[in-house]
């Protein structure tokens, strides 16, 4: 994922947008199309990134990496590097993070409810 310019229109409206809203501050931490698919498959503890890569199919090695790397830098997950060989690499919610939990299976509830209520196109 290529870095926007910091004073170019798209991020100054992005940044505007994030400041005014709490709510949009919240979907931008954790919007994109993987992000809480991730979040959800570390709810229950502790996993090595093969461990993600094997649960969520689809992604690829380097989209995980991308996403596992943005929510560590937003604060969401925490990445542990053990000194060992074969080096190991463990991924966790941080106390942010599981404060989403509820919000979450709540958001997930009412998609279960309405997903099928909208006409397919």
């Amino acid at each position: 994922m290529g870095k926007r310019k910091e004073n170019s229109t798209n991020s100054l409206n992005e940044s505007y947008i994030v400041e005014s809203c709490d709510l949009t501050y919240a979907i931008c931490k954790i919007g994109g199309r993987w992000k809480l698919l991730i979040l959800c498959r570390l709810e229950n503890g502790k996993l090595r990134f093969s461990e993600l890569r094997n649960q969520i199919t689809g992604i690829t090695e380097r989209m995980l990496t991308l996403q596992l790397r943005e929510l560590e830098k937003e604060g969401l997950i925490t990445r542990t590097v053990h000194a060992e060989v074969p080096p190991r690499v463990d991924y966790e919610l941080t106390d942010i993070a599981l404060e989403l939990v509820p919000i979450w299976k709540q958001l997930s509830q009412w998609g279960a409810k309405h997903k099928n209520r909208v006409p397919k196109q």
